[in-house]
């Protein structure tokens, strides 16, 4: 078998170059839950698009309205705060005025205006809670359900679970994704065969101009060479495979090096977004300066949806982490996103497509109500936002709550768990038998905990 650089640098297109990491010796055991397109019940939706604001956005500064929080702007915190904890038990007021929006009556800042022109079209979940005070155990939870264990990505699951929607492109792609805080463990696919993990585009929340998939397109050759060099890698890579017995990793580089090739002929015009009218480009924000990136990282995730991809993960970057110089932090943050998110939402729902996607959005974790230094907000797990979007979900719904200031999640709390439960769910996947048999147990998302949230979902027939 050709040595994994080498080849993997010449035809893998991404699918298998992005992070080969994991233990071999995986089984091919076909799982006792859905596979290959099949679902344990029927889908509200067909695909996922997971906003990440990476480093955790202040709930009480975005969506979570504390009234008491206001009032008791540099007072004591009335109760004992989590420990290991840097900062002061005083209480910081949120410095934005926040309003009722829709019919819905959803509270949002005015740091999100476009978003709030959306309000009827989310359901906000005010009552996650998480483990991991650390950013690293807290991204872990978020994108593979364990703080301190590599386990497969959410995406990955999805891919596994459900297969390719589109067989000429992947089914799980990473648009922008970091390198800190697991970095490739959040795309990837662990133990499960390798062809799940992510295929990503773009770097540390950063998607240029002409961001393509790495290692697309081989050398400057004729498609009959090229097309040689395929089948005689994978004539050793099958010959290899025969040799060794069933090996997952073996078996996820035949994949993706099949996928790569049928990728060359389709993914280059997904990827380009200059076909796009200007009407379009300007709804992302693609004209201005502070809204060009992440507009372009909106704007891919709906054609990349559109051509077939199953779940497609955005990433800001870790630029959320405001433990000092909130105002001016947050303030960016939302000027960045605001208006592409809100783009997204419309263009969705202008397609006929928000009816069968799930628009997810949220950080690893929220913010203290209380300072840290002069002017800034700590880590919170205990309690933070999440919103969700489209076929299946509750419109214009405020679901749990935190305590008066916003610091615990105290009513209808949501686990990390119970959301990784009810994505699936939404995908007509069962999270208790959508399972992988791995160093003798069947493992799962949610682990041994997780219940879907039927509180937020649409009433079916």
């Amino acid at each position: 078998m050709p040595t994994r650089r080498t080849t993997l640098k010449t035809l893998a297109a991404g699918a298998i170059a992005s992070s080969m990491t994991g233990l071999t010796g995986r089984t091919l055991d076909a799982s006792p839950s859905a596979i290959l397109g099949k679902t344990h019940h029927p889908p509200r939706v067909k695909r996922v698009v997971f906003l990440f604001m990476h480093g955790g956005p202040s709930h009480v500064d975005t969506f979570d309205y504390k009234p008491s929080l206001q009032k008791s702007d540099g007072e004591p915190l009335p109760f004992e705060a989590p420990p290991n904890l840097d900062a002061k038990p005083v209480l910081m007021k949120s410095p934005w005025k926040f309003a009722q929006y829709g019919e819905s009556g959803q509270w949002v800042s005015e740091l999100l205006p476009h978003l709030a022109s959306k309000a009827d079209d989310l359901c906000v979940i005010k009552s996650m809670y998480s483990r991991g005070q650390s950013h690293g155990q807290a991204v872990s939870m978020m994108h593979t359900g364990s703080d301190n264990l590599v386990r497969p990505s959410v995406g990955a699951w999805v891919s596994y679970g459900l297969g390719p929607e589109n067989p000429n492109l992947p089914a799980f792609v990473s648009i922008g994704p970091s390198s800190g805080h697991g970095g490739p463990r959040n795309y990837g696919a662990a133990f499960l065969p390798t062809e799940h993990q992510a295929t990503t585009i773009g770097r540390q929340g950063k998607l240029s101009q002409n961001a393509t998939i790495e290692h697309l397109m081989g050398a400057d050759e004729p498609a009959i060479r090229q097309k040689r060099r395929l089948n005689l890698i994978q004539e050793f890579n099958r010959s290899h495979l025969e040799r060794v017995g069933q090996d997952g990793e073996i078996h996820g580089v035949i994949e993706a090096y099949d996928l790569a090739s049928r990728m060359q002929m389709v993914a280059p015009s997904v990827l380009d977004l200059s076909g796009e009218t200007e009407t379009t480009q300007s709804l992302y924000g693609l004209h201005t300066k502070e809204t060009e990136n992440f507009g372009r990282q909106c704007l891919l995730a709906r054609r990349l949806l559109e051509a077939g991809v199953r779940y497609v993960e955005l990433s800001t970057g870790n630029v959320w982490d405001q433990h000092g110089g909130l105002r001016e932090g947050h303030e960016k943050n939302s000027l960045a996103t605001d208006k592409p998110i809100a783009a997204l939402l419309t263009d969705l729902e202008a397609r006929g497509m928000l009816e069968d996607t799930l628009v997810v959005w949220g950080g690893e974790f929220g913010r203290t109500p209380t300072v840290q230094g002069s002017n800034g907000r700590d880590h919170n797990p205990q309690g933070f936002t999440v919103w969700l979007a489209g076929g299946g979900v509750k419109r214009g719904l405020s679901y749990g709550a935190t305590d008066e200031f916003g610091y615990f999640a105290q009513q209808d709390r949501v686990h990390v768990h119970d959301l990784h439960a009810t994505i699936l769910h939404l995908l007509g996947l069962d999270h208790e038998r959508l399972t992988y048999r791995y160093a003798g147990r069947d493992f799962r998302l949610t682990d041994i905990a997780g219940n879907v949230v039927h509180g937020v979902l649409q009433e079916t027939a």
